[in-house]
């Protein structure tokens, strides 16, 4: 009996051992958990939200490097040279194809701000800076790529103008000493620079009249209202409505990142910037909208459906394995369903053998009692009851199978009373 369990039962085990390990050779291994990410300046607001995807993602036990930069346009660089597999990047900086670049998410919105000296008089238009000392911001910045637009746009340029490439720090501190007339810089509102600009009594923030002018001609931009004490009401900044126009801030990513990393990075980028704040609602970032490079399918997925059920169950690398071993699932389940079904057949068989494997004993007896001697039955009657007391002893089996055990019981009984009465006769 034992080795007819057998025969059936290791082909079957040895048969699922086989098909997971053929399975395994088609799953994907576990990403390494180290993200390279393109951060710009020291000083500027992607650098500091870095920082912040560094504090979150080293909680899920991500490495996190960050790598300084002039801004955008060496960003794209550093992707492109494979030093880099994140980097943040202004939208409207690179073409509607890069090759080996796609989108994950814009982030939030980057205005962009122009500072003027306060001369007793004020700007209402670009192509009034002309003649003028202006700073369109560090080369390789996402600043001076859009600055160089607006300025073409309006007839500006180094025939008819001064123009200065320096970075936001250098050209905050020639504005305020005046050496230079007006300064490009684009920035989140919660930039340092912005907040001590706007406070200066010395300096102007020009209100772009043409803003949804603008926004029609470059679909990356997009025209705001900053209200009169909107960043600070008791100091009254800004002192007046201003118009401005904002680009993104977005994050893209290297070809052939980890589509995991990459989720990851999304659900931290939801947790940063989903807030409402001075001109974004709730839930408006991060998104898919309005981006010049071609979406990641990865983040395409995010935005359409979610977060998995798995990964609102489970922490996420948990449910990251369990996903990455969903492959198993498939020769699990289809050698599972037929194993199941003869499950019960299996078992009642391997129930009813413990109590058959008597009867062959049982049968030889029989056959034997009519050619036995008085003597030979004496003892045979002794081997049938040691028979019966080691079925009671050794036959352990579930209550519903009980009725076959009293049967063999029975049978037992009956051989025992044959040879009584042979015995006399």
């Amino acid at each position: 009996m034992k080795y007819k369990f057998f025969t059936i039962s290791i082909p079957i085990f040895l048969l699922i051992i086989a098909s997971f390990y053929i399975t395994s050779k088609f799953i994907k291994p576990p990403p390494k958990k180290e993200i390279t990410i393109a951060a710009g300046s020291i000083t500027g607001n992607y650098y500091k939200t870095a920082l912040i995807y560094k504090k979150l993602l080293e909680k899920e036990n991500v490495k996190v490097n960050l790598l300084t930069s002039a801004g955008s346009i060496e960003n794209i660089n550093l992707l492109k040279q494979n030093k880099a597999d994140i980097a943040f990047i202004q939208n409207g900086t690179t073409k509607n194809k890069e090759e080996g670049i796609k989108s994950l998410a814009s982030i939030y919105y980057e205005p962009l701000w122009v500072f003027y000296r306060n001369e007793g008089f004020s700007i209402n238009y670009i192509i009034q800076l002309i003649s003028k000392k202006i700073s369109i911001g560090a080369e390789g910045s996402g600043t001076k790529d859009l600055t160089s637009k607006i300025l073409k746009d309006n007839g500006i340029d180094s025939t008819n103008s001064t123009i200065f490439n320096y970075d936001d720090k250098k050209a905050k501190e020639e504005l305020i000493k005046g050496n230079i007339d007006a300064m490009f810089v684009v920035s989140a509102h919660e930039s340092k620079t912005i907040e001590e600009l706007l406070s200066n009594p010395n300096i102007n923030v020009l209100s772009f009249k043409r803003a949804k002018a603008y926004s029609r001609k470059y679909p990356f931009l997009e025209a705001l209202n900053l209200y009169e004490g909107t960043l600070d009401l008791y100091k009254n900044l800004p002192d007046e409505d201003i118009n401005l126009l904002s680009t993104t801030a977005n994050l893209a990513v290297k070809d052939g990142f980890s589509e995991e990393l990459i989720r990851l990075v999304l659900k931290k980028a939801k947790e940063v910037h989903s807030k409402k704040d001075l001109f974004a609602k709730a839930e408006q970032f991060p998104n898919d909208l309005n981006m010049q490079l071609e979406i990641h399918e990865e983040a395409q997925r995010y935005f359409e459906y979610g977060d998995t059920w798995l990964e609102k169950i489970f922490p996420y690398w948990i449910a990251s394995n369990i996903d990455r071993l969903k492959l198993f699932i498939i020769p699990l389940l289809t050698l599972l369903f037929p194993l199941f079904k003869g499950f019960f057949p299996l078992y009642t068989w391997t129930m009813r053998s413990k109590i058959y494997k008597w009867y062959d004993e049982v049968k030889d007896l029989d056959n034997r009692i009519d050619t036995l001697s008085k003597k030979e039955l004496e003892k045979e009657l002794i081997t049938i009851n040691e028979l019966k007391q080691e079925t009671q002893k050794e036959t352990k089996v579930p209550l519903s199978f009980m009725g076959e055990y009293y049967n063999l019981q029975l049978h037992i009984d009956l051989i025992e009373q044959k040879i009584e009465k042979k015995l006399s006769s």
